[in-house]
């Protein structure tokens, strides 16, 4: 079984599963879907390489809620599992619960 750890300022993201039923319990054809922009981040790389040499680390963990574009990033089959790899600047937000809002920086997304 293999694995990916994307390299430097890269994102391995899970796409949340999209809802099936609409909220009359009409149930939405597959071509019908919009994927999902948001999903749980699975693996992160070991930072962003600045211009003077340093790394920056990434302020994403694994397991972090996170949203991104609409036509971010690049679709990858790992395992037969459908993830998307992307750049730290393409995700556009943080989701945080809201137990623990007063830790969420200016980058997060707070609900």
């Amino acid at each position: 079984m293999s694995t990916i750890k994307p390299m430097f300022d890269r994102v391995l993201v899970k796409r949340v599963e999209t809802v099936t039923t609409s909220p009359g319990g009409i149930i939405i054809p597959e071509t019908a879907q919009d994927k999902t922009q948001s999903g749980h981040v699975v693996a992160v790389g070991s930072g962003k390489v600045l211009a003077d040499g340093q790394i920056r680390p990434l302020s994403v963990q694994p397991g972090s809620k996170v949203l991104f574009g609409k036509y971010s990033g690049t679709e990858i089959n790992v395992n037969g599992e459908d993830l998307v790899i992307l750049r730290e600047d393409e995700l556009l937000g943080e989701f945080c619960d809201t137990q623990s809002q007063a830790t969420c920086t200016k980058q997060q997304v707070c609900c």
